[in-house]
Parts: C-alpha cells; sequence; structure tokens
C-alpha cells in the first residue's frame, strides 16, 4: 500500500488538514488514516548551530571576531525538538511511504523549514509541495487536487537560505 506523509509547520495545521483528508486516527506526533500520515515540525525543528560550535572563542562575541562566516554552515537539532524530529525521520523511513507533502506555511521560511528538516532526516524519497493561504476546508481540498513537484519551489527555497 502507497502512503504519503505531509509534513506541516505546527501541529494545529497538522490537525486542520487530517481532518479534511480523512487522517483520523491520533499517533504519537502524527494523524494516520486515508492512506496518509499527517505530521508536523514544531516551527523550526532544525535550526543553525551558535557560534561557539565552529570555535570555542566565539562563545562569547567580541567585536574584533565580527563578521563570523563560517566556510560550512553547521545545523543542529535542539534537545526539546529531538523527539518529534526523530517521529518525522521514523516516518520518512517507512517502507510504505512513497512520497511526502510540504504542507508547511506558503512562503520562503516555510520552504526552508521543510527542506531543513528532509535533508537532515536523508530523506531521498520525492515530495510535492501544498501551497494555500487559507485553512479552510475547501482550501485543503483544493490545495491537494493542485500539488505541484517540490521542484517548482527550489528557487523558493536558495532564497531563504
Amino acid at each position: 500500500m502507497s502512503i504519503q506523509l505531509v509534513i506541516a509547520e505546527k501541529p494545529s495545521v497538522a490537525r486542520s488538514i487530517a481532518g479534511v483528508i480523512g487522517a483520523d486516527k491520533k499517533q504519537d506526533g502524527y494523524f494516520e488514516g486515508n492512506g496518509y500520515l499527517v505530521s508536523w515540525c514544531i516551527g523550526h525543528l532544525v535550526s543553525l548551530a551558535d557560534a561557539g560550535a565552529y570555535d570555542e572563542r566565539f562563545k562569547k562575541w567580541r567585536y574584533d571576531d565580527l563578521p563570523i562566516l563560517p566556510q560550512e554552515w553547521q545545523y543542529i537539532i535542539p534537545d526539546e525538538k529531538k523527539k518529534q524530529f526523530e517521529v518525522l525521520r521514523s516516518l520518512m523511513e517507512r517502507p510504505d511511504v512513497d512520497g511526502l507533502v510540504c504542507a508547511t506555511d506558503a512562503g520562503r521560511e516555510g520552504e526552508l523549514i521543510f527542506r531543513f528538516v528532509y535533508q537532515m532526516a536523508g530523506c531521498q524519497k520525492p515530495f510535492k509541495r501544498l501551497w494555500i493561504s487559507s485553512m479552510e476546508d475547501a482550501a485543503i481540498r483544493e490545495g491537494f487536487a493542485n500539488l505541484k513537484p517540490g521542484a517548482d519551489y527550489d528557487n523558493l527555497y536558495q532564497s531563504a537560505l
């Protein structure tokens, strides 16, 4: 059986989407049903590492050290968000999940939130983008009827970076 994993930005949005698409079984960190798993990111689930992660001397900022421009950015999952990240990672790794739906907020920040989680989890499964500006049931249904390939939003992600 083929299942789609829908990832929203916050639990309240996931709950609304799940209600509309028939994912009515509440699990630990997600909803399930009707061929869907619906979960959430709790906002910025993956964050930029603090300056001190790059070099001990940056733990206390000094004017002479600014700007701090690392060669490669480091990302972390804050301790209080690790449980939800692991829920998402395990859902992405399920063999019956053959695709994802990015249902984070429509905009650069929402795109960034999804992509960071997707990349940090090492996911390679295809994904589509839900682009809605209303949480009305009709808007959610219309959005799911008009999902776009995730690659259509690569430039939005790049602008967010």
